[in-house]
């Protein structure tokens, strides 16, 4: 009987990459292990599409026992987080322990940027840099996949309401390019690691949209999609920050999020690969397609 393959983050935040993962796979015929924190509605979800779930927490080592004990293959990702870099090291210190054949770790595209002697001012960036490091230095099987920003963030959950009430994209980007990349293409590359992880194990794939664009241009893209005009607003990014700390969001987060606005107007975001076409045969969505899927959120 074959092996279990463990998805971690299976209930899955923003744009819910591990959840799709999970259905992926299960589509395929394969047996997944989905990790949850809390057995909810997601987690029956889970269940009912065909996964055995099982809950804890990454940064617990019985729970992380429980969950990779028996599995051969396993995807890591975890949301924005201080506790990020822990994380890692106890899920790799388990994975180790059980002699894993695959590691599939997510990352962000801008550790690409850094080094021992370059770093930027987000403490999630730092973590992802350092927690590369420990895993390269584990020795596990281990394959970092690199996505830049992903739509399923800025371009909707920090878009909808402004667009849907002034049908105005307000974000604080500038004139900068990005290639923003859906979460759900993302899962694609993931899904198909999984199932066939050897070939890539000690590698790293970036991961983009097709385009890399102003926002002036998503714009009209939005505009496209939606059937009505949307125009985009730049805003400074410190009054977006203070706003955000506002709304209650962690101060963590919010340091990523300003810093990831920076970058933007930097040109840092103006990045380009087709390793999704590469991997699965079949192209990243635009945004112009991923708003239209989503068009029931911009619109009152």
């Amino acid at each position: 009987m074959p092996k279990p393959i463990l998805v971690t983050g299976a209930a899955g935040r923003v744009g819910a990459v591990g959840r799709t993962v999970t259905e992926l796979l299960l589509k395929q015929g394969k047996p997944v292990r989905a990790m949850v924190r809390n057995e909810d509605q997601r987690a029956q979800a889970l269940r009912d599409m065909g996964a055995e779930v099982v809950t804890g927490d990454l940064l617990d080592l019985e729970s992380m026992h429980r969950a990779i004990a028996g599995c051969e293959t396993m995807y890591f990702g975890m949301s924005v987080s201080d506790t990020y870099l822990a994380a890692t090291v106890t899920v790799a210190s388990v994975a180790k322990h059980h002699g894993v054949n695959a590691f599939i770790n997510m990352s962000q595209m801008t550790v690409s940027q850094m080094s021992i002697h370059e770093t930027t001012a987000s403490p999630q960036h730092k973590l992802h840099w350092l927690a590369e490091q420990a895993l390269n230095w584990s020795g596990l099987p281990v394959v970092h996949v690199r996505p830049t920003v992903f739509q399923d963030g800025f371009f909707l959950l920090f878009t909808a309401d402004s667009v849907r009430e002034s049908n105005q994209i307000r974000l604080p980007f500038g004139e900068g390019k990005t290639s923003p990349v859906a979460a759900e293409d993302v899962a694609r590359v993931i899904a198909t690691l999984l199932a066939s992880p050897q070939p890539h194990i000690g590698k790293t794939y970036h991961l983009t949209g097709p385009q890399s664009e102003n926002m002036q241009f998503y714009a009209e893209e939005y505009s496209k999609a939606l059937g009505r005009a949307i125009t985009f607003q730049d805003i400074p990014v410190e009054p977006w920050r203070d706003g955000l700390l506002k709304r209650g969001f962690p101060v963590h987060l919010v340091q990523h999020l300003a810093t990831m606005a920076d970058l933007h107007r930097a040109g840092r975001y103006d990045r380009m690969s087709d390793e999704v076409l590469t991997l699965t045969g079949q192209g990243p969505i635009s945004v112009q397609e991923f708003v239209r899927k989503n068009a029931s959120a911009f619109t009152a």
